[in-house]
């Protein structure tokens, strides 16, 4: 590779995006993603670009190993953590381009491929990837989520592609296990959220258990700084009385929103905490709601998104 410092800044600025994918996908974090990703442009930038043949190639396996790292002393500190650690939610408004989900506008006007691009990065993947060691989760969203060969995410692991392979197929293993049964059309997610906030304004219990899986589960992130869910609850028999009790606390605000991609909601109550409320659909029903309220990890959602007009 020969090219001047701004044809290289250029090739680096279109490689941003799925970089940043790349590395949100493996950490759950949009802030540790933007660190790395920045952190790869500094490396880049000691490189003799001659000695470099394939950018894109040279850029994912830095992104890959940074994230790597970042997974190792994650795991550290989530041992650590106050409560039930979610990922960091990537909130936009509703049908906009989201950063995780963002892309070609070939490629957007394939549905197939759009599902495939929204479920990268979504919510329920991200929670089902914590189960995974961090060389598992690398091995299988830099294979299975981005494609790339064994051979080129054993540079990154440090590992043979056989050995890879074996990493990947676990991985994959444990992640079907734990997605959805089914798969929801947008406009089927939209409909259930917005019958979720109907139900809960009204303190209407039946009509939210007939929302709810039978199996639901709802998680709480406060980080130990906001009150929260200190701990899973599951069932909808249990999850139905808790929602409602927890939502009956004044709203400031509530606002339609994607996170991830697909429908979620944005709300602020009376004391101005913010809480962002991810859904997972399968059957037409709730089977997992993630509400996300460490202060924290919502430095993202845009400012003044609830002081907006909805319409």
């Amino acid at each position: 590779m020969s090219t001047s410092p701004d044809d290289l800044a250029r090739a680096f600025e279109a490689e941003r995006p799925r970089l940043l994918r790349l590395v949100y996908a493996t950490t759950g974090s949009w802030s540790d993603a933007e660190d790395c990703v920045q952190d790869a442009w500094l490396r880049l930038r000691t490189q003799d670009p001659g000695s470099i043949r394939n950018l894109a190639a040279w850029l994912t396996t830095t992104v890959g190993r940074l994230a790597l790292d970042l997974l190792g002393s994650a795991r550290v500190r989530r041992e650590r953590y106050v409560g039930t650690w979610l990922p960091e939610p990537v909130v936009t408004p509703s049908g906009a381009t989201s950063p995780v989900t963002a892309t070609t506008p070939a490629e957007a006007t394939d549905p197939a491929e759009r599902v495939t691009l929204d479920e990268e990065v979504s919510m329920a993947l991200l929670v089902v990837l914590e189960r995974l060691s961090p060389a598992q989760r690398v091995a299988f969203v830099l294979h299975d989520v981005f494609g790339l060969p064994f051979d080129e995410v054993g540079d990154v692991v440090g590992r043979s592609p056989a050995a890879v392979r074996q990493l990947a197929a676990r991985a994959r293993k444990d992640v079907e296990s734990g997605r959805p049964r089914s798969s929801t059309t947008r406009a089927e997610q939209v409909r259930v959220v917005e019958a979720f906030v109907a139900a809960c304004a009204g303190d209407d219990l039946p009509g939210l258990l007939g929302l709810l899986d039978p199996d639901v589960v709802v998680r709480g992130d406060g980080g130990g700084k906001v009150r929260t869910l200190r701990h899973p609850v599951r069932g909808a028999q249990s999850v139905g009385p808790v929602l409602l009790s927890y939502l009956r606390t004044p709203v400031r605000a509530m606002r339609s929103v994607d996170v991830n991609g697909a429908p979620g909601l944005v709300v602020r109550d009376g004391s101005g905490v913010l809480t962002v409320m991810s859904f997972t659909l399968s059957g037409g029903r709730i089977v997992a709601l993630d509400i996300v309220r460490n202060p924290d990890k919502l430095g993202t959602v845009p400012a003044g998104l609830l002081d907006e007009d909805p319409a």
